[in-house]
């Protein structure tokens, strides 16, 4: 059958793809529009097999709350050409909207929530691989349910962060934490949380240090393994939360803000994303 410049019109309303993507999609589903959305559906499948180690630096990254409950979600593509497109702002929103309400327990049980209209996260994500020409993913979500929450998305859309409290603040007080996290990526709340990973990895680069220095030279191995502990002290208070110089007043600590706050006040955990970490 003949296509017409109004059918590809059509199709290219429905799914954003380019108008020669759209024209032969129509061509090979014989005018069907169903089978043509399906088609441009899976090309992206086949770009994102074809592109599949092209880096995705840009992209967009986007928070929702709706109660006690948080998510955070990005999704990375190729350029910013891409990235500042509207079809693609609208898909980060729809994936954030998705989110919110199933709160699904990880990044693959997300991929395979359905979207409004009726698709999946998956195939949206490969639907605008189709339409672009570019790696599209899913490159972050997380999500944290608690008493109380906050978020906070830096104005280039590149970076945010979730943060959960043990009870209810004030938007103000929300907002400056989850900025401080956003700011500062701290790897912690606190000392007691730290990963015992990193840790081990920060005292075998103390001892590192200390085995190249002449100073050091012949002492004796518990002492190095005690110098090397005392230094942890000060990569807490650079790298955990709570012992950060809280950024609104750098004269006080995180913890010595919530505690002004509130006595009580504590800071559950938190989720961070950075495209460009």
């Amino acid at each position: 059958m003949a296509i017409t410049i109004a059918d590809i019109k059509k199709l290219r309303e429905m799914t954003a793809a380019g108008m020669m993507d759209c024209k032969k999609a129509l061509e090979e589903a014989e005018g069907d529009f169903q089978k043509a959305v399906d088609i441009i559906r899976e090309k992206g499948k086949l770009v994102a097999a074809k592109r599949g180690d092209k880096e995705t630096s840009e992209g967009a990254v986007r928070a929702r709350i709706e109660g006690g409950k948080a998510i955070l979600v990005c999704v990375g593509t190729e350029t910013d050409f891409v990235s500042a497109t509207p079809g693609f702002k609208a898909l980060v929103d729809e994936i954030a909207d998705a989110a919110i309400a199933s709160m699904p327990k990880d990044a693959e049980a997300l991929k395979e929530v359905k979207c409004a209209n009726g698709y999946t996260v998956d195939q949206e994500i490969g639907a605008q691989a189709g339409r672009t020409g570019e790696k599209t993913l899913l490159a972050f979500y997380g999500w944290l349910d608690a008493p109380y929450v906050a978020q906070y998305v830096h104005f280039n859309f590149k970076t945010g962060a979730i943060v959960a409290f043990n009870k209810v603040v004030s938007d103000e007080v929300g907002r400056a934490i989850a900025q401080q996290v956003t700011a500062m990526a701290p790897i912690s709340v606190n000392a007691d949380d730290c990963p015992q990973d990193v840790i081990d990895k920060e005292i075998e680069i103390y001892k590192q240090q200390m085995a190249e220095d002449p100073k050091m030279a012949g002492k004796p191995a518990a002492m190095l393994e005690n110098i090397a502990r005392g230094k942890l002290s000060k990569f807490y208070k650079e790298r955990t939360l709570e012992g950060q110089s809280f950024i609104e007043d750098e004269k006080i600590s995180v913890a010595d803000y919530l505690k002004s706050v509130d006595k009580d006040l504590k800071v559950l955990g938190f989720k961070r994303f950075n495209l460009n970490d």
